[in-house]
This record gives structure tokens, C-alpha cells and sequence, in this order.
């Protein structure tokens, strides 16, 4: 084992991990954390199960085009959609992307199926969900310059050995790293109900200060994020906080190097780091998931989102695309969650056999979605009909 440079950091230098009780933020915080738990928990509510499976699914490949694209790495869900199919590009570059959507999607499945079977801060979850996403890259992913050019290998899983700097930030020394993210997780996981829905915000920019991988940092952050609204608020991976950081780039970056700031004096809370100025990151962290909430609530609401799908089914029975009779299997299918095969002759007053070609389109454009010849039907939402059916959800492709 080699001894890593250590130059000593208390766990000062990552205080405040919260504005404090008595602070005069605390309130404000309080109520937006309140508000997100509850829109949240009505979200999840207002959604049958047999809707709430397939949508997270369309979500997972939505959080990964948008965690990556803030990044600079834009790979459309619909390509995301070819990747996991193993329908590769032919260019080095979108190949690359492809795979390392791959490995984003795969890393959040597992989470959302229960993986992660410590907290999402502790610090073997933290290197567990780097490495999980870090060896699903290709090469040339893993590779990361220091601050004097010379380019250093990413190791899945491993916390960074070396001195790195972010924008101007320049993160606490690589010995410093375990101990400051025990301290993280030992105080992140104390909070109460509204304070570990504000933890989740905090913890953000204090992860991503602390920088504990050589790359990947944004990546796992969000991850930890995304683990964490799973846990706290119900999330259910039925919206994106990436989507609503991603609409408001900027605005994030810009309010995470400014939590950055050190203490200018007394005033501002205690700690080495600046209180108003996390307090300022984590409102607007926490009103990003509400909107992405409000978003979705809109989309998904029952009548509306019926509508939309059947419009688009009569527009393709026009066109040629779907046969007749489609519009009235999505409408059951939508209304009810599912339907079985052996139903739909009766449905649309035809035979067994036009039947099976009526749903055998549907399966073929992934309207539908079944787990077998003989069971039942179900709904899917397929990014390639995404524009049509949840208009804005993600870019035209």
C-alpha cells in the first residue's frame, strides 16, 4: 500500500453539512423539503403499478441522458435505447457514449432494485457505485489528467491518490478523503424526516467539494442523489433531478462553485464553508425536483396521458402504420394497466387471428409490452414514442 499525502484535514473543513436549526435558512429549507416529500409521495400515489414499472424504465434512460449531458456527453435516450439492445454505433465516439449509457442505466437498475445495501453515502456505496459504472467503461473513458497534464488512469472503485483541482477549487488532500466522507455519512444519516430530505441536497455539494474519485464525481453524485430521493422521499424513479439540474446548467454549476465560498465571518454560520451559500445551492437543488415533480404529474396525469396515446394511434392506423383497432387496446391497456390476449377479440369484434396482428404490431413498435406469447399486455413507454405521448420530456431526437 502506498502512503497517500495526507496534510491533515479536520472535519472542519467540510462544516457546515447543514444550515443549523437556529439558522435563519433553516426555515425556508424546511418547507421546501416538506413540500418535495409530499408532491412526491402524490406522484407514486396517483400512479397504478402497472404504469409506475414501465415509466421508471423510460426515466432511467431519461436521468442518464441528462446526468451525461451535463457533462458535455450527449447520447439521445433513443440511442441509449439502441445500446441496450446491443445496437451499436459504428463511430468510436457515439459507441463509447453508447456503453457508458449502458453502464449509467445499469448502475441505476441496481439501485432502484434495492442493491445498495448500505446507506447511499457510506463510503463502500460510494466506491461500490463508481466501481459498478466505472468498469462498464471503455478505455478511453478512464483516463483523467492531473492539474499538471499528465494524464492518470480512472481505477473503478478506488478514492483518488493524488491532489486534483476543479475550476478553482482545489479538493482536500487524498489522505484526507475516508475521514471526511465517514464524517459525511455519520452526520448525513442522523437527520430527522425533514432533514434528511435537505441532506440530500447538501450532501450533493459537499460530496462533489470533496471530490473522493479521480473522475466520475458528478456521475456518483448524482447517483447518490438519485439513491437517496429513492429513500427518503418516495421518488420511485418516476422523475429525474438530473433533468431539472441538466434544464438549468448554468444556474448549477455556477451555484455549486459558489458553495464552494469559505466563511466570510461570524455572521455566517460556523464552519470553514460559507452557510448562505450552501443554504442558496440546496434551495435551489430541492425547488429543481420539485418542478421535475410538477413536470411529471402534468404528463402522466390519467385522462390527458390517455388521450395523447390514443391520438397517436388513430394518427398511425392513417397512416398505415398500426391496424385498426389499436386505439381501443391502448385505451384499456392505459385505463386498467392490463389486459389478457385471450380478451382482445372481443374487444375489437374480430378473429383470434387478426387480433394476434393487431397486438403484434403494437408489441413491434413497443407500445406494448408483454413477458410472454401468452401474457397479458401491458404499457410501455418506448423513447422513440416519448415526443408523441409526454411531449418535452427530452430533446426531438
Amino acid at each position: 500500500m502506498t502512503q497517500l499525502r495526507d496534510d491533515q484535514e479536520t472535519i472542519y473543513v467540510v462544516e457546515p453539512l447543514l444550515p443549523e436549526e437556529a439558522s435563519k435558512h433553516r426555515r425556508a429549507l424546511n418547507d421546501l423539503a416538506l413540500e418535495l416529500a409530499t408532491v412526491s409521495a402524490e406522484l407514486s400515489a396517483a400512479l397504478p403499478p402497472a404504469v409506475r414499472a414501465p415509466l421508471s424504465g423510460l426515466v432511467r434512460s431519461m436521468n442518464c441522458y441528462y446526468s451525461n449531458l451535463i457533462e458535455g456527453h450527449d447520447t439521445h435516450p433513443i440511442d441509449i435505447e439502441r445500446a441496450l439492445r446491443q445496437d451499436f454505433s459504428a463511430d468510436r465516439e457515439k459507441r463509447n457514449l453508447q456503453l457508458e449509457a449502458v453502464a449509467h442505466i445499469a448502475v441505476q437498475k441496481w439501485i432502484d432494485e434495492g442493491g445498495l445495501m448500505e446507506h447511499p453515502l457510506h463510503p463502500e456505496s460510494l466506491r461500490e457505485l463508481h466501481r459498478r459504472f466505472c468498469t462498464g467503461l471503455p478505455e478511453d473513458l478512464l483516463v483523467q489528467k492531473d492539474p499538471e497534464g499528465k494524464l492518470l488512469p480512472v481505477v473503478p472503485g478506488q478514492f483518488r491518490e493524488g491532489y486534483v483541482r476543479v475550476g478553482r477549487h482545489v479538493p482536500p488532500s487524498p489522505g484526507a478523503v475516508p475521514r471526511l466522507l465517514a464524517h459525511m455519512h455519520r452526520m448525513y444519516r442522523m437527520q430527522g424526516r425533514l432533514g434528511s430530505v435537505l441532506a440530500i441536497a447538501c450532501a450533493h455539494h459537499r460530496l462533489v467539494w470533496v471530490h473522493p474519485f479521480t473522475d466520475m464525481n458528478g456521475r456518483v453524485a448524482r447517483m447518490v442523489a438519485h439513491a437517496m430521493l429513492r429513500n427518503t422521499v418516495r421518488s420511485e424513479g418516476l422523475w429525474s433531478a438530473s433533468r431539472g439540474l441538466a434544464r438549468n446548467v448554468g444556474d448549477y454549476k455556477a451555484r455549486l462553485e459558489a458553495a464552494d465560498a469559505t466563511r466570510p465571518g461570524s455572521a455566517d454560520g460556523r464552519g470553514a464553508l460559507s452557510e448562505a451559500r450552501l443554504a442558496e445551492f440546496a434551495q435551489f437543488f430541492l425547488q429543481c425536483c420539485i418542478d421535475q415533480v410538477s413536470f411529471m404529474s402534468g404528463l402522466m396525469r390519467p385522462t390527458e396521458l390517455r388521450g395523447r396515446i390514443v391520438d397517436w394511434a388513430r394518427q398511425q392506423e392513417v397512416r398505415g402504420v398500426v391496424l385498426k383497432g389499436s386505439d381501443r387496446i391502448l385505451r384499456a391497456i392505459v385505463t386498467e394497466g392490463e389486459i389478457e390476449r385471450g380478451a382482445v377479440p372481443d374487444m375489437l369484434g374480430v378473429s383470434d387471428r387478426q387480433a394476434r396482428k393487431v397486438t403484434a404490431r403494437l408489441l413491434e413498435l413497443e407500445a406494448l409490452a408483454s413477458e410472454g406469447p401468452r401474457s397479458p399486455l401491458r404499457p410501455h413507454f418506448p423513447a422513440t414514442l416519448a415526443s408523441a405521448w409526454m411531449p418535452n420530456l427530452f430533446p426531438e431526437k
